[in-house]
């Protein structure tokens, strides 16, 4: 899996436009193949940018599959009038996770209930006082 780190950096005062589009271009990047999902972030300490993650299966099915499809216009026609300058982008492989999924499994394994306490015997015909 090969992720691609986008730096995007908007027109001030687009903000809300540009995620509001982001939203209307993503079935056009999701359609395409070897695509595998993508998150859009926004950076707390600088107004107007953006950090997009896209995971693909391979480094082709961005640089080749998508970025010299009729997508990547579309996709380009819809967000990219909202680019204060060309994004920076990057594509990264996994080299260490953590947790990995093992470690996430047991974080996130549900805790199996506390047993019942056991049960106390009454002679028949008395209360428990």
């Amino acid at each position: 899996m090969i992720l691609e780190a986008a730096m995007l950096t908007v027109h001030s005062g687009q903000e809300r436009a540009f995620e509001a589009a982001m939203l209307q271009a993503a079935p056009v990047i999701a359609g395409s193949p070897g695509y595998l999902g993508h998150e859009l972030r926004r950076c707390v300490g600088t107004p107007g940018r953006y950090l997009l993650l896209v995971r693909w299966e391979t480094l082709e099915a961005h640089t080749v599959g998508f970025r010299q499809s009729p997508a990547f216009t579309k996709w380009r026609e819809i967000i990219g009038g909202f680019f204060a300058g060309p994004p920076v982008v990057e594509h990264c492989e996994s080299v260490l996770e953590w947790p990995g999924p093992a470690q996430a499994a047991r974080r996130h394994a549900p805790t199996a209930p506390a047993p019942p306490p056991p049960a106390t015997s009454v002679p028949r015909g008395e209360l428990p006082q």
